[in-house]
């Protein structure tokens, strides 16, 4: 790769390294996160292993191989188990305070910034919802394809950026 020395891989955060399109196990990693995200929009939920590995004939013991390294790489985060799908940002495959209504579904989002993605990412207008931490007011947001409505939402973390993979899910 241009840049590094010989032998040197790019590394994601982390340290995982970067898979190149070329390499092994890549077409099927790209296809697998493919089939994941269409499953999340599609159905508003995380995908079993079994779900995945039906869409694209595969054994599922490769798919959890893939969901092992996409993690590594911080496209996906996984349950305990190493089954589930905790996170395939910006879609949270657990319930939340944070919801994207497009058409007839509901979406839970990881936080307030990726609730606003989930409407992008569809590319639909919808109603995001979610609550204030501070105030614990409700708040509701129309987004078209312009983006938002005009709001005073301000979106806060304490945490530096470069520090929210240190602990994603409470970040």
């Amino acid at each position: 790769m241009r840049g590094l020395p010989a032998g040197r891989r790019p590394q994601a955060a982390g340290g995982a390294p970067i898979v190149s399109a070329r390499e092994p196990g890549a077409a099927i990693d790209l296809d697998v996160k493919r089939a994941v995200y269409a499953h999340f929009a599609e159905h508003a939920w995380r995908p079993p292993i079994a779900t995945i590995a039906a869409r694209l004939e595969l054994d599922p013991a490769d798919v959890r191989a893939c969901y092992g390294r996409l993690a590594e790489q911080r496209l996906l985060v996984l349950e305990a188990d190493g089954d589930s799908i905790r996170m395939a940002p910006p879609f949270s495959g657990v319930p939340t305070q944070h919801v994207a209504e497009v058409g007839d579904n509901e979406y839970f989002a990881n936080c307030a910034w990726d609730v606003l993605g989930i409407v992008a990412a569809l590319g639909r207008p919808g109603v995001v919802h979610s609550r204030c931490e501070q105030s614990k007011a409700i708040l509701r947001l129309e987004v078209g394809p312009a983006g938002p409505e005009p709001s005073d939402w301000l979106f806060h973390t304490p945490i530096p950026a470069a520090a929210w993979w240190d602990d994603i899910v409470f970040t």
